[in-house]
């Protein structure tokens, strides 16, 4: 095919620019390849708390329900996908209290989202791909959630035993603006499993309500993750952009992908090293200029999205809240992160009767940093 510049239209014979990877960063989802797994590639006995646990940017929202499961980062996908995240039944929950629900999510910055032009007559239609799998078939809701307004939007998709690409577009909202700052303003929301909460009401497809609870796992034939310990889940390939096409899915490399995830979560310790680990391989040292004191100040790898929760280990023994002191004394010492700010912190060891002022003495730790939404 050959190209012709056209004198008062611009290039004819040129295939839509979004077709394929040529349209660039059109993905608004961090680490939708399943490629970064900072804190773990695989935790079981999960269920009973919300949180952050295998994948990054992957957030885990639950309540109530006696089921369990384990989440993993896995050698599987469609063709061009590496690693997939899977989510493994281990204990089954059949009697479901109204409360219940198991939601896999990521909140997105309101910053992130503007060019939604969210609550203006110019508001855009937003679709969401993915790849997903299962061992049996199943239908689970995937939900768009305005965090700052109390909105919400959903459609059911259904679950095979091979990879298929679910391709959802989403309405747009001329209703209510997002707020422009580094908070979770929107959450992509995969509903799993829920009780009568969040069943008992009607279903609204692809239509944008202020969220009420029983509507928004309401849809008729839904599965339950937790309804059989053979129950698996396998999804990776996720991706948002703007309008009602879903274009190529963009890949990123895995040290940019890696960068964006650090500024929610970031580590002294190597890639793939567990938090808590004996290890002095990525630790920080500080040297003591007065007497009295040993200080550490590590800078993060990127800037982080707010001012981070920090935890301190011993390099040594892999304990938190302790630095290793390696000179007279050669032992764990209680420290604690002080001046925490977005691009680093000061540790802070003090013991009078374990330093001189000599200079060459000095302590070690590990840490990690946490800001997620």
């Amino acid at each position: 095919m050959s190209l012709v510049l056209n004198g008062t239209t611009g290039i004819t014979n040129l295939p839509s620019i979004n077709s394929g990877q040529i349209g660039g960063r059109r993905n608004i989802v961090i680490n939708g390849e399943m490629k970064v797994a900072q804190r773990s590639t695989s935790v079981a006995g999960l269920g009973a708390a919300a949180g952050y646990f295998t994948l990054d940017r992957f957030s885990i929202a639950t309540a109530a329900s006696a089921g369990r499961f384990t989440m993993a980062q896995i050698a599987d996908g469609p063709a061009g996908f590496a690693n997939c995240l899977k989510i493994s039944t281990t204990t089954a929950d059949t009697s479901i209290a109204a409360g219940e629900y198991l939601i896999l999510g990521q909140p997105i910055e309101g910053q992130n989202l503007q060019q939604l032009k969210k609550g203006t007559a110019s508001a855009e239609q937003v679709t969401v791909s993915f790849y997903v799998k299962g061992n049996a078939a199943a239908l689970y809701v995937c939900e768009l959630f305005d965090v700052d307004n109390g909105r919400s939007i959903t459609q059911s998709f259904a679950v095979t035993t091979a990879w298929n690409r679910i391709e959802l577009t989403f309405a747009a909202d001329t209703s209510d603006p997002l707020d422009d700052d580094n908070v979770a303003s929107l959450v992509l929301n995969l509903f799993l499993h829920g009780g009568s909460d969040f069943t008992g009401g009607t279903f609204a497809v692809n239509t944008w309500n202020d969220n009420t609870n029983a509507n928004r796992y309401a849809v008729a034939d839904r599965t339950s993750i937790y309804d059989s310990t053979d129950r698996t889940f396998f999804i990776t390939g996720i991706q948002m952009e703007l309008g009602d096409t879903a274009t190529e899915f963009e890949h990123r490399s895995f040290g940019e992908e890696l960068s964006l995830c650090q500024r929610y979560y970031t580590t002294s310790y190597s890639y793939g090293t567990a938090a808590g680990t004996a290890t002095y391989d990525g630790s920080v040292k500080g040297e003591s200029y007065r007497a009295d004191r040993i200080d550490i100040c590590p800078q993060f790898k990127v800037v982080m999205r707010a001012v981070p929760t920090v935890t301190i280990y011993s390099p040594s023994t892999g304990s938190s809240g302790n630095v290793y002191f390696d000179h007279a004394v050669n032992a764990d010492r209680e420290a604690v992160g002080s001046q925490i700010g977005m691009t680093g912190f000061g540790s802070c060891y003090r013991s009078a009767g374990d330093l001189s002022h000599n200079g060459d003495q000095h302590a070690t730790c590990q840490y990690i940093a946490v800001a997620e939404l």
